[in-house]
């Protein structure tokens, strides 16, 4: 098992950007597999990056150019990096982790806000 802690929300203006960072708990979240999801109320939860094992990553269309993710050394910190932020940024944005053999995400954080106006 491990856990994730979200830091790096905050309220930005349209254009600005935020970086946010996700730390597992433990060594067991360099080898799984990542994503970045957010949650704003009344929409569906929507996964906006994913990074495979091999360090591979993909992005949804709605941020694909504007994000990109990185990970130190040692793959137990994630960060997002979200430039050209708009007000559809807007939400809570969560990290998650899964064993790459499943498609669940079994492992999530507590969230942290991201405001853009």
């Amino acid at each position: 098992h491990v856990q994730l802690v979200e830091s790096g929300g905050g309220s930005v203006q349209v254009g600005g950007s935020l970086k946010l960072s996700c730390v597992g708990s433990n060594y067991m979240y360099s080898s799984y597999c990542k994503g970045w999801f957010r949650q704003v109320p009344g929409k569906e939860r929507e996964r906006v990056a994913g990074m495979n094992r091999d360090g591979s990553s993909s992005f949804s269309n709605s941020v694909k150019g504007r994000f990109t993710m990185s990970q130190n050394n040692n793959g137990d910190i994630l960060y997002l990096h979200m430039n050209n932020l708009l007000p559809e940024d807007t939400g809570t944005y969560y990290c998650a982790a899964r064993e790459c053999t499943t498609q669940v995400f079994g492992y999530w954080g507590q969230g942290t806000q991201v405001t853009v106006s």
